[in-house]
C-alpha cells in the first residue's frame, strides 16, 4: 500500500502490528512508544521529512487513550503530576515545532540531543537498580516490600496538598512530594524536544520523574501518558497550521494521516494491554526495563549522529 504524503510503501498490517508490540511493552513505564515508532518510520520505512514528527504525534493522539483510560479507571492517575507536566510541555512544543521545521529539517541534531539526555537518565535508572547509587526513596522501597504478585485495589493515588512550592500525594499508604516549579521547568524543556522530535515527551518525563524526583512509576506512568496525549493533540494541530505558512515551503510538514492512524490503532490496543500489565509488575523491574530501554535508544541516537 502506498502512502502519498510520506512516500512510504508498506503493507497496511505492518504499522498496527509494530505499534501494538511496542506499546504493550513500554506503556507500564509511562511511555507511549512514540520514540520507538519514530526511528522505525525513519530507518525502516524511509520517512525522514519534518512530516514524520507530525505523524508520530498523531500516533500518540490515537494510541494513548487506551492506556490513560485504564490508569484512570484503576485509580493510578496522579493528576497533580499530569497537570504540572502539561502546563510546561504545551508552550515548549510550539517552540520545538518551529525549530524542527525551520532549522532541523533532517532531525539529525535533534536525535543527538535527545540521545544524550536519555543516556544520562538510563544510567541513573540502571545504577539505582544495581545499587550503585542510593537514589531510591524509603517510600518507594516500602512499596516494593509490599508488592506481592499484583497491586491491590486500594493502591490508588490521593492528592493531599497543592501549593506553588510543594505538591504532596499518597499512594498505597506512603506519602510522596515534589516541587511543581522544578517539574514545570523540566516539562518546558521536554516540550521543546518533543516538538522537535515528535515524541510528545513521555520518553524523557517518565524516567526523569522516576529517577530524579523519586516518585513511584505506578503513579508517574498515567500522568506522563496524559501529558503526552494532550501535548500531541496540540502538536498535530500546530504542524497543520505550519503547513499553511511559508515555513513549509522546503519540505512536507503535514502528518500522514492514514499512516499515523494505522500506527495509532495498533498502539491503542497496546497501551490498554500495557497499562493492565503494570499492576502485575514489581516497580523495581519496571525501572530496570525502563533503564535498558532508554539507554538502548540513547546509544542508537548518539551512534547515528557520528555514523
Amino acid at each position: 500500500m502506498y502512502f502519498p504524503i510520506s512516500g512510504v510503501e508498506v503493507s497496511p498490517l505492518v504499522p498496527p502490528l509494530v505499534a501494538f508490540a511496542i506499546a504493550s511493552l513500554v506503556t507500564s513505564a509511562g511511555v507511549s512508544g512514540a520514540f520507538l515508532i519514530l526511528p522505525f518510520q525513519m530507518s525502516v520505512l524511509g520517512f525522514t521529512s519534518p512530516a514524520v514528527s507530525a505523524t508520530n504525534l498523531l500516533y500518540n493522539v490515537v494510541a494513548i487513550p487506551g492506556g490513560v483510560s485504564q490508569y484512570i479507571r484503576e485509580g493510578r492517575m496522579a493528576w497533580p503530576i499530569a497537570w504540572t507536566t502539561l502546563a510546561g510541555t504545551l508552550p515548549g512544543i510550539f517552540i520545538g515545532a518551529i525549530v524542527r521545521v525551520r532549522y532541523l529539517p533532517g532531525g539529525r541534531a535533534a536525535k543527538f540531543f535527545v540521545g544524550l539526555v536519555l543516556l544520562w537518565l538510563g544510567y541513573r535508572l540502571l545504577s539505582e537498580f544495581f545499587g550503585r547509587v542510593r537514589a531510591v526513596s524509603p517510600q518507594k522501597r516500602a512499596i516494593e516490600a509490599k508488592f506481592d504478585r499484583r497491586l491491590p485495589k486500594d493502591a490508588i493515588v490521593e492528592t493531599r496538598s497543592v501549593s506553588v512550592r510543594r505538591i504532596e500525594y499518597a499512594f498505597w499508604g506512603e506519602s510522596f512530594a515534589f516541587s511543581p516549579v522544578a517539574l514545570f521547568a523540566l516539562a518546558f524543556a521536554v516540550g521543546i524536544a518533543g516538538g522537535i522530535y515528535g515524541i510528545g515527551g513521555g520518553a524523557i518525563i517518565a524516567p526523569f520523574v522516576v529517577s530524579v524526583l523519586h516518585l513511584p512509576v505506578y503513579t508517574v506512568a498515567g500522568a506522563a501518558l496524559f501529558g503526552t496525549f494532550v501535548t500531541s493533540i496540540v502538536g498535530v494541530g500546530f504542524f497543520e497550521l505550519l503547513a499553511m505558512t511559508p515555513l513549509s515551503s522546503e519540505a512536507p510538514v503535514r502528518p500522514d494521516w492514514l499512516l499515523g492512524l494505522l500506527f495509532g490503532l495498533g498502539g491503542l490496543a497496546g497501551t490498554f494491554v500495557g497499562a493492565r500489565l503494570q499492576k502485575y509488575l514489581p516497580e523495581r523491574w519496571i525501572r530496570l526495563f525502563l533503564g535498558f530501554l532508554v539507554t538502548g535508544i540513547a546509544v542508537s541516537y548518539v551512534w547515528q549522529f557520528f555514523a
